[in-house]
Protein backbone atom coordinates (compact mmCIF):
# COMPACT_ATOMS: atom_id res chain seq x y z
CA UNK A 1 0.00 0.00 0.00
CA UNK A 2 1.37 3.35 -1.02
CA UNK A 3 1.30 6.22 1.36
CA UNK A 4 2.08 9.93 1.25
CA UNK A 5 4.23 11.18 3.74
CA UNK A 6 4.54 15.10 4.32
CA UNK A 7 7.15 16.59 5.74
CA UNK A 8 6.22 19.92 8.19
CA UNK A 9 8.80 22.19 10.21
CA UNK A 10 9.27 25.26 10.76
CA UNK A 11 11.33 27.07 8.02
CA UNK A 12 12.79 30.07 10.18
CA UNK A 13 14.83 27.45 12.28
CA UNK A 14 16.29 25.88 9.72
CA UNK A 15 20.75 25.99 9.99
CA UNK A 16 22.24 27.87 7.96
CA UNK A 17 23.87 27.18 5.16
CA UNK A 18 27.51 25.00 5.53
CA UNK A 19 27.14 24.70 9.43
CA UNK A 20 27.39 21.19 11.40
CA UNK A 21 23.53 21.24 11.74
CA UNK A 22 22.49 21.71 8.33
CA UNK A 23 25.57 18.57 7.77
CA UNK A 24 24.18 16.67 9.98
CA UNK A 25 20.10 16.61 8.98
CA UNK A 26 21.46 16.16 5.13
CA UNK A 27 23.56 12.93 6.88
CA UNK A 28 19.79 11.97 8.69
CA UNK A 29 17.94 12.38 5.63
CA UNK A 30 20.33 10.22 3.46
CA UNK A 31 20.26 7.36 6.08
CA UNK A 32 16.77 7.24 5.89
CA UNK A 33 16.87 7.24 1.90
CA UNK A 34 19.18 4.55 1.80
CA UNK A 35 17.05 2.59 4.61
CA UNK A 36 14.07 2.86 2.08
CA UNK A 37 15.62 2.94 -0.97
CA UNK A 38 17.21 -0.64 0.10
CA UNK A 39 14.04 -2.02 0.84
CA UNK A 40 12.26 -1.06 -2.58
CA UNK A 41 9.89 1.09 -1.01
CA UNK A 42 11.05 4.22 -1.72
CA UNK A 43 8.06 4.99 -4.90
CA UNK A 44 9.34 9.26 -4.93
CA UNK A 45 9.94 12.13 -3.18
CA UNK A 46 12.34 15.59 -2.67
CA UNK A 47 12.50 18.41 -0.58
CA UNK A 48 10.39 21.66 -2.27
CA UNK A 49 11.19 25.44 -2.26
CA UNK A 50 10.99 27.65 0.67
CA UNK A 51 6.84 28.52 0.83
CA UNK A 52 8.23 32.44 -0.06
CA UNK A 53 7.91 30.60 -3.63
CA UNK A 54 4.96 28.64 -3.26
CA UNK A 55 1.59 30.03 -5.52
CA UNK A 56 -2.02 29.18 -3.83
CA UNK A 57 -4.52 29.00 -6.43
CA UNK A 58 -8.36 28.72 -5.87
CA UNK A 59 -11.34 28.97 -8.65
CA UNK A 60 -14.74 30.06 -7.43
CA UNK A 61 -17.37 30.75 -9.62
CA UNK A 62 -15.16 29.72 -12.44
CA UNK A 63 -12.85 32.73 -11.66
CA UNK A 64 -8.99 31.90 -10.91
CA UNK A 65 -7.61 33.35 -8.35
CA UNK A 66 -3.42 33.09 -7.54
CA UNK A 67 -1.68 34.31 -4.64
CA UNK A 68 1.59 34.24 -3.56
CA UNK A 69 2.70 31.93 -0.98
CA UNK A 70 1.61 29.03 1.03
CA UNK A 71 -2.01 28.04 1.49
CA UNK A 72 -1.67 27.66 4.99
CA UNK A 73 0.61 31.05 6.01
CA UNK A 74 3.05 31.34 9.36
CA UNK A 75 4.41 28.33 11.39
CA UNK A 76 5.22 24.99 9.91
CA UNK A 77 4.78 24.42 6.47
CA UNK A 78 5.77 21.65 3.82
CA UNK A 79 9.43 21.25 3.55
CA UNK A 80 9.00 17.97 1.56
CA UNK A 81 7.36 14.83 0.81
CA UNK A 82 7.67 10.99 0.45
CA UNK A 83 5.73 8.44 -1.69
CA UNK A 84 6.82 4.99 -0.31
CA UNK A 85 5.60 1.60 -0.40
CA UNK A 86 4.61 -0.14 2.87
CA UNK A 87 2.28 -2.97 4.76
CA UNK A 88 0.22 -0.98 6.18
CA UNK A 89 -0.76 1.92 8.97
CA UNK A 90 1.67 0.61 11.54
CA UNK A 91 4.50 0.72 9.55
CA UNK A 92 3.52 3.94 8.23
CA UNK A 93 4.10 5.26 11.65
CA UNK A 94 7.53 3.61 12.19
CA UNK A 95 8.82 4.87 8.81
CA UNK A 96 7.33 8.39 9.86
CA UNK A 97 9.11 8.16 12.90
CA UNK A 98 12.44 7.68 11.06
CA UNK A 99 12.02 11.20 9.07
CA UNK A 100 14.35 14.16 10.34
CA UNK A 101 11.23 16.07 9.78
CA UNK A 102 9.76 13.84 13.04
CA UNK A 103 12.00 15.65 15.62
CA UNK A 104 12.11 18.99 13.83
CA UNK A 105 8.53 19.54 13.01
CA UNK A 106 5.73 16.44 12.10
CA UNK A 107 5.34 14.46 9.45
CA UNK A 108 1.90 13.59 8.18
CA UNK A 109 0.87 9.67 7.20
CA UNK A 110 -1.70 9.27 4.79
CA UNK A 111 -2.80 6.60 2.90
CA UNK A 112 -2.98 7.18 -0.97
CA UNK A 113 -6.23 6.18 -2.82
CA UNK A 114 -6.18 3.61 -5.44
CA UNK A 115 -7.87 4.97 -8.60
Amino acid sequence: MKYLFLLYADESGFPAPGSPELQAQLEAYGAFFEEVDGRGQFQAGDPVQPSASATTVTVRDGRTSASDGPASPGGEQIIGFYVLEVAGPEEAVALAAKIPAAALGRVEARPILVM
